[in-house]
């Protein structure tokens, strides 16, 4: 019903930034809160940011709170993920997901996205 679609990742040194974005498509007429969730070698996927249909309701994992920012655009079917001060223990697998409210519970998402790689280097 929803098809979402990571961009964004790649390679950058520690302490700089990287916008990861997220496009759905589909059934995108429904209201929907968005996460992301990311899972690092040798780490079970945890919950990073996450945000509400409204835009109004944020949280964060404690890792990244001061240095993540969710964001979104429901015109543009888009949410994104400002990282700014990246650490090397930021690098993972990260995961778009859309779910029927904001929560860091991963089972409560719905639809995900099929990842994009974020590496951050010493």
């Amino acid at each position: 019903q929803v098809q979402l679609a990571e961009s964004g990742g790649g390679l950058v040194q520690a302490g700089g930034s990287l916008r990861l974005s997220c496009a759905a498509s589909g059934r995108t007429r429904d209201s929907y809160a968005m996460g992301w969730f990311r899972q690092g070698p040798g780490k079970e996927r945890e919950f990073v940011a996450t945000i509400s249909w409204s835009g109004d309701t944020t949280y964060y994992a404690d890792s990244v709170k001061g240095r993540f920012t969710i964001s979104r655009d429901n015109a543009k079917n888009t949410v994104w993920l400002q990282m700014n001060s990246l650490k090397p223990e930021d690098t993972a697998v990260y995961y778009c997901a859309a779910g029927p409210w904001p929560t860091g519970g991963q089972r409560v998402y719905n639809y995900w996205g099929q990842g994009t790689q974020v590496t951050v280097s010493s």
